[in-house]
């Protein structure tokens, strides 16, 4: 795990004129919003010739209903299999011929489809991805294909890997109502049993231009870009959504515990905490901002708190991270993990952690801390500001969990204001037993394949 620390940041440094950057050019942004309810976001940065353009649908795994987790991330390999137009397997050779790199991915919240290429082939990515928006097409036998390839990937990364069975386990079991509790990839009997009209269910009720925010950065013309879209997108016809019910979390009463028994080398321990996360319209919630800066006293840097006593000091985890996102459309965990050392036991692990966050409950943060963890922040942010995919990636992600670009800016404005004070008061508040679900890992032989002789 790593922090998610002012991911934001970076965007209020692109607005921010720099002294020592006298080469670089200014940058600008415009929202267009198109009569069938798409959203057009264009971000002008001229430094070079290239552009990103992405497509951000706002429908995640947690839109998805018992018995078909998994749908979202299924539609997503099978927007790849082309349409009425383009062949099955065409799409990513289309893009790579004009000298581009394309990809997708879906999480909880949304999923998105991006291409990045020469600014002069814009408009051959933007006619492909705006075509499959409206006119995908695959057979049962390409779906019968796909679902096997997704059902090994789900082996590979999930029921191979120790480390994601234990944090599938701990969403599952700190989450009771909320759809955060299903894994993105989905359950594998949901997949064993899934059909292609399960993904041609989601796609007719989710893929619609006014459920859809399209992101373009680099060096473009907004106007032409406006152009381009609008003969592109404008034609999709907006649907009526389905009604997303609020599926909120009812307050935890009390500790959980969840242990995993899975193969593996070492221990591990996660913690998780149910924390507030930033909320559209209630920018001005100090608590988030907070959390996002306790996250950088723990594990912000390499001599942190928790790694310079479990790791360097006590030496009694190989490693230990932190995670928190305060910017989400689902409830938030505050997440810190670690491997055990040899011979060490979760017990000590634990007692380790919660020494530390008690010492930090009890002394607080100095002020001269939180600064020089602000500064080294902003700094680190400011390599970040010449990636123009960056640019795109922070505008979509914020435009899904409700908030608008334009609110980038406050956000950081507010994370600066953020005093020691109010960092210490949301560890005593929230890092506490009554909201805590712990998971363990226990470490079990690996099997040894013996090789039969032959006669």
């Amino acid at each position: 795990m790593r922090s998610n620390l002012l991911r934001i940041s970076f965007m209020l440094l692109l607005f921010a004129p720099l002294s020592w950057a006298a080469s670089a050019q200014p940058v600008d942004t415009h929202e267009f919003k198109l009569s069938n309810g798409l959203k057009l976001i264009v971000r002008e940065d001229h430094r070079a010739p290239t552009v990103a353009h992405m497509v951000w649908y706002r429908a995640g795994s947690m839109d998805e209903t018992n018995g078909r987790t998994g749908v979202a991330h299924v539609l997503e390999h099978m927007m790849f299999k082309g349409t009425h137009q383009v062949k099955t397997g065409e799409f990513s050779r289309l893009v790579a011929a004009v000298g581009g790199r394309e990809n997708a991915f879906t999480s909880r919240d949304y999923t998105a489809y991006f291409q990045q290429i020469e600014k002069s082939k814009l408009e051959d990515v933007i006619k492909l991805e705006a075509d499959r928006m409206s006119n995908l097409h695959f057979d049962d036998a390409e779906f019968a294909k796909e679902i096997q390839v997704i059902m090994e990937e789900r082996r590979l990364r999930t029921e191979d890997n120790p480390s994601s069975l234990l944090n599938e386990s701990l969403m599952a079991t700190a989450f009771m109502s909320s759809p955060y509790r299903h894994p993105v990839i989905g359950w594998m009997n949901d997949l064993v049993n899934m059909k292609a009209a399960d993904a041609r269910d989601w796609y007719r009720s989710w893929y619609a231009p006014n459920n859809a925010t399209v992101v373009i950065s680099g060096d473009v013309d907004p106007q032409q870009i406006y152009k381009l879209v609008q003969k592109y997108y404008g034609p999709a016809l907006a649907l009526e959504l389905p009604v997303r019910k609020p599926q909120v979390e009812p307050p935890q009463k009390g500790l959980k515990q969840v242990q995993v028994k899975a193969a593996a080398d070492n221990a591990q321990l996660s913690m998780a905490w149910k924390v507030p996360r930033l909320e559209p319209g209630k920018l001005d919630d100090p608590e988030p901002y907070a959390l996002e800066l306790l996250t950088a006293v723990l594990d912000g840097y390499d001599n942190a708190r928790l790694n310079r006593v479990l790791v360097k000091q006590e030496k009694v985890v190989n490693d230990v991270g932190v995670g928190y996102d305060m910017v989400s459309r689902g409830p938030e965990l505050f997440l810190i993990g670690a491997t055990l050392a040899k011979g060490k036991t979760v017990d000590q692990a634990q007692a380790s952690i919660r020494k530390a966050l008690e010492e930090l409950k009890q002394k607080g943060v100095l002020e001269s801390e939180l600064k020089r963890i602000k500064v080294r922040i902003l700094s680190e942010q400011i390599y970040k500001r010449d990636s123009i995919f960056g640019q795109a990636m922070e505008i979509g992600s914020n435009e899904m969990a409700g908030f608008s670009w334009k609110d980038i800016d406050y956000m950081l404005e507010k994370m600066q204001s953020i005093t020691p004070s109010q960092v210490q008061a949301v560890a005593k508040k929230y890092l506490v037993d009554e909201g805590l679900t712990v998971a363990v890992l226990d470490p079990q032989p690996r099997k040894v394949e013996v090789a039969k002789e032959g006669k």
